[in-house]
């Protein structure tokens, strides 16, 4: 039988899972839901419906799993609280530093309701932060490093499109080529993040902006740029829509450490990532842990649950001996 699966708001991210929900031959599409007309959505399934977000408690018995799409700074936090306490949800909050509070609502309203809620799922967190946690328990003497990019940052992008008299905007952070060679050779430096990452930024002022000024708040913005050596270009809306019409993004984890009677070996744990499409991948991750979270809920498991609490074999639709057979 198919997982019932529903998308909850319909961006890029929400696109994107529809596209991976095709690709997952034990799931099928039940419905969307958006904040829009649902008359103006055009989504790619056919005799799949699109019903306003106020539809969505009507189908709590129809869905399986709700994919929730929108953002981490306003909507995770109301949404996947309410949702869970109807669905088995997933979502991908990625505001690490508020990831314990989001928990902890999430968790409170799905053990009410008997339901499992998978947060923080994604790519970072998510398959990194799992990464982080296998490098970290293997080498326990050693040191962890992350890196970003080279992608486009969506949240720093949209801090810039905030400031008076910009237009549009794309800012791409990149992981300084030197910084990342230290680590993979051994050496375990205390880096600043000026010394990891650069941020070079692509804007359009409005007609008759002040560029300058422009420039010199997005260079002194506290939390996104002022730590960082950044690089803004100014262009035109038609140079950004042909140029910068893409959302990749990617990066590195890596851990160097030793072992040995006297430490006197030295390894190197290294995973990477390298994506065309930001959305599209944080999408097809969101969609394997749907599956994880409706087996975890078929089992009895109840409540709010992080990339760090599934079985891998619970993400694959491959019987137990199936993933002996071919992937052990």
């Amino acid at each position: 039988m198919s997982i019932r699966v529903g998308i909850y708001g319909y961006g890029n991210l929400g696109r994107g899972v529809e596209c991976a929900i095709h690709q997952n031959k034990d799931m099928e599409l039940v419905a969307v839901f958006t904040r829009r007309p649902p008359e103006s959505v055009q989504i790619l399934s056919n005799n799949v419906a699109v019903y306003h977000v106020d539809k969505a408690s009507e189908m709590k018995n129809d869905i399986d799993v709700m994919i929730i799409c929108g953002g981490s700074a306003t909507d995770l936090p109301l949404q996947t609280p309410a949702l869970a306490s109807l669905f088995n949800v997933v979502d991908s909050f990625d505001t690490h530093a508020n990831i314990p509070a989001h928990f902890d609502a999430v968790n409170a309203a799905a053990t009410a309701a008997g339901k499992v809620a998978m947060i923080s799922i994604g790519w970072d967190p998510g398959m990194f932060s799992l990464n982080r946690l296998y490098a970290d328990a293997i080498l326990c003497e050693g040191t962890s490093y992350t890196f970003w990019g080279t992608g486009v940052s969506q949240g720093h992008s949209d801090a810039i499109r905030r400031i008076e008299g910009v237009q549009d905007a794309k800012q791409y952070t990149i992981p300084i080529e030197s910084a990342l060679e230290t680590v993979r050779s051994g050496k375990t430096p205390d880096f600043s993040p000026r010394e990891k990452h650069l941020r070079d930024c692509y804007v359009v002022a409005k007609e008759g902006a002040d560029k300058a000024r422009i420039e010199a708040e997005i260079k002194n913005m506290p939390n996104y740029f002022a730590d960082y050596d950044t690089t803004v270009t100014f262009i035109t809306q038609e140079e950004l829509n042909q140029n910068h019409n893409r959302i990749p993004h990617g990066g590195f984890v890596i851990r160097s450490g030793k072992t040995g009677a006297n430490l006197e070996n030295q390894h190197i744990i290294e995973y990477s990532l390298k994506l065309d499409s930001n959305p599209e991948f944080t999408a097809s991750v969101l969609v394997a842990y749907a599956r994880a979270a409706l087996r975890l809920q078929q089992e009895g498991q109840i409540g709010c649950k992080t990339i760090f609490d599934v079985p891998p074999a619970y993400l694959s639709p491959l019987s137990g001996a199936e993933l002996r057979k071919h992937l052990l």
